[in-house]
């Protein structure tokens, strides 16, 4: 089976390369940016106004091979790459909550950006916290490991990790 999808659009954000990149949305501050939406896309938009986040589903276009095993950015151990966030995925589709703060035709301005400039956009879904949000949630190796504050920006691990896939 081949499975195959066209970007509805473009992001864009101050973040150019990987390294420096802050490694979820939610740790990305203020960090401004833009989706450039392909015109043909814009009666798509009708209603999403009314929402103040955004859900982006992306490819993780500098991403080059995969792994099994990786090291994520929160910790110098191996993990299974299904349970990280790693972009070294076999497929690598990435997924951003973001805020949002205007649309203007095709460009729908943004805050909270985790993604690196020029990252092709494949899908955009409205966050509503009735449907996302979980209660009583367990977060694995993950627990201790999110107010390790030096590592909320990317380095340079996933430009120049070995690859075991294609």
């Amino acid at each position: 089976m081949v499975i195959q999808y066209q970007p509805i659009g473009t992001i864009h954000s101050d973040h150019k390369t990987p390294r420096g990149t802050p490694i979820q949305a939610a740790l990305a501050g203020k960090a401004k940016g833009y989706i450039d939406l392909n015109p043909d896309y814009v009666p798509g938009l009708r209603d999403l106004d009314g929402f103040s986040h955004l859900i982006l589903i992306y490819h993780f276009h500098l991403s080059r091979g995969w792994s099994l095993t990786v090291k994520p950015f929160l910790e110098d151990v191996e993990h299974g790459v299904f349970a990280t966030r790693a972009p070294k995925r076999p497929n690598p589709i990435g997924l951003s909550v973001v805020r949002l703060e205007s649309i203007e035709g095709n460009i729908l301005h943004i805050s909270e950006v985790d993604v690196v400039d020029g990252t092709p956009l494949l899908d955009i879904k409205p966050f509503a916290p009735p449907f996302d949000h979980r209660d009583n949630c367990s977060i694995g190796w993950m627990k201790g490991k999110i107010d390790n504050s030096d590592r909320h920006h990317a380095d340079e691990r996933f430009c120049s990790y070995p690859s075991t896939g294609r």
